[in-house]
């Protein structure tokens, strides 16, 4: 089946996010849409999967023009789609969540599961997939959800199939017998339409690229074209994307974690009998699939865990039973992995957020007074020092695109005078220029003698930044290994495997 969307517009109020974009996905074929998070490729499949609608543009499948009402209509004509966050029931079985919206019967009022599981069973045959079809979707990996979202959409004859993001989730041979699956869907016939910002990736498996720039077509590559080649496109200028480092020098700084357990409200055990160092002069990456602990240890590490067991020392001291505000003040400094809901308030100018924390007294309060002056020469020192990209100081910082509003929190947290910085997803919602810059300050960070811990999800970014990599696998250290580590071997940590030859875990 053949894709063509001609001139699709979408517009929320003032923002226009999809701008006149034309695409046409053949049969048998990937074709990729790269672009940097928040450049409307998102916004322009739930267009097409009938979740938006179109303010101009049409949608056409085998020349036909389609009037979506909703998924619904947009399933019945043959397009399927894998959504980043999955659309999945978790206390329904495979085969419930494979038949849902779509129920037969077997008699009055009896749901015919046994033609879902059998559906679920020739679809999982047919692609080599292992799913049992009455396992609980809560109790898979998230590799096997996924393949449970690909049995969704071929259940109801997909010819058109959207992936969207659909790594962010994955290890790396997850992510590799995803592209194989892809593959083989596209020898099937499939259209099949890839989103991603991973250059890695793209260049992998894409027949041909189409990049997405502030809710504009900018340009088509080849799969052969170079991953600066494809940056540019996407940035609209040249990007240095390898972190550039010296070897890292020792310093007398150091924080040592011995034997940390956290535990959520509810009891269950998040972090589990975690213990690193991280020395001065170096940058400990905590890699691992989101969701394995690693939130709930950098959040320990500020005081958000009062009540950790184990130890958690900086120079010597602990910080165990210290508010985050103490924390702080120790000279930790902290960019937390959400900045809308935890590193900055949307509402107040990027003056106020520079100084969120810092209110208490000298050098910006004196007898009780917000010294304003003072206040604001800072922002414009800081605005200029971290080349945040804004019309003035007094601009409320919700306003900001994401690499800039991320700008504002880096120059907050490295303005202190600093110990230790950790910094949690620091280029999530990033482009790539912003990217190169975030990583050029954490490297200096480094440089300047303090240890630093990066939480990354990314592995390019974590190989990248790292001198050691610290692998977390369902709240425990699976290992601590130096950062040319093979990636396969990462990956399979990842999963849980433990490598052979750990290094010096210190």
């Amino acid at each position: 089946m053949r894709l063509e969307l001609r001139g699709i517009t979408k517009r929320f109020g003032a923002l226009v996010a999809n701008d006149h974009i034309d695409l046409v996905v053949e049969p048998g074929e990937i074709h990729c849409l790269l672009g940097e998070n928040g450049a409307g490729k998102s916004t322009l499949m739930n267009v097409l999967y009938g979740l938006y609608d179109a303010d101009e543009g049409e949608i056409l499948l085998d020349g036909e023009v389609q009037n979506f009402e909703g998924p619904g209509d947009a399933m019945g004509a043959g397009i399927g789609m894998v959504h980043q966050h999955f659309m999945l029931v978790p206390v329904f079985s495979v085969a419930e969540n494979v038949m849902l919206g779509h129920e037969t019967t077997s008699g009055p009022g009896i749901l015919d599961l046994a033609a879902a599981r059998e559906t679920v069973r020739s679809t999982a045959d047919r692609f080599g997939f292992h799913v049992d079809p009455d396992a609980l979707v809560e109790d898979l990996p998230v590799g096997v959800q996924q393949r449970v979202e690909i049995i969704k959409a071929l259940s109801r004859d997909a010819q058109v199939l959207v992936f969207d993001e659909p790594t962010a989730v994955l290890t790396p041979q997850e992510t590799d017998e995803l592209m194989a699956i892809m593959r083989q869907l596209k020898d099937e016939g499939k259209a099949i339409v890839f989103i991603t910002h991973k250059l890695r990736e793209v260049r992998e498996v894409a027949d041909r690229i189409t990049v997405v720039r502030h809710g504009k077509v900018v340009g088509e590559a080849e799969p052969t074209a170079s991953d600066n080649e494809l940056a540019s496109l996407m940035v609209g200028r040249a990007v240095q994307l390898t972190v550039d480092k010296e070897p890292p020098r020792h310093g007398e700084n150091e924080l040592a974690v011995e034997h940390l357990v956290v535990a959520r409200p509810d009891g269950q055990v998040v972090v589990d009998d975690v213990s690193f160092t991280v020395h001065g002069g170096e940058i400990l990456v905590v890699a691992g699939v989101q969701g394995n602990g690693q939130t709930e240890l950098t959040e320990a590490l500020i005081g958000l865990y009062p009540d950790f067991e184990g130890s958690i020392r900086l120079d010597g001291e602990e910080l165990k039973g210290r508010s985050v505000r103490k924390v702080l003040d120790a000279g930790v400094g902290f960019v937390p992995e959400d900045r809308s809901t935890s590193g900055l308030v949307g509402e107040f100018t990027i003056a106020e957020n520079l100084i969120l924390d810092r209110t208490d007294g000298a050098p910006f309060v004196r007898a009780g007074s917000l010294q304003l002056g003072l206040r604001d020469e800072f922002a414009r020192e800081k605005v200029d020092e971290f080349d945040v990209r804004t019309t003035g100081i007094d601009l409320p910082v919700g306003r900001l695109s994401g690499g800039n509003q991320q700008k504002v929190v880096l120059a907050r947290e490295m303005s202190r005078e600093l110990r230790l910085l950790v910094a949690a997803q620091p280029t999530r919602g990033v482009d790539v220029g912003s990217i190169e810059f975030i990583h050029k300050r954490i490297v200096e960070t480094r440089d300047q003698g303090i240890p630093v811990v990066v939480v990354s999800t990314e592995l390019d970014e974590a190989v990248a930044l790292a001198d050691r990599i610290m692998v977390m696998y369902r709240g425990r250290v699976v290992g601590i290994v130096p950062a040319d580590t093979p990636r396969d071997v990462l990956g399979l940590m990842m999963a849980g495997v433990a490598p052979e030859s750990e290094g010096d875990a210190a």
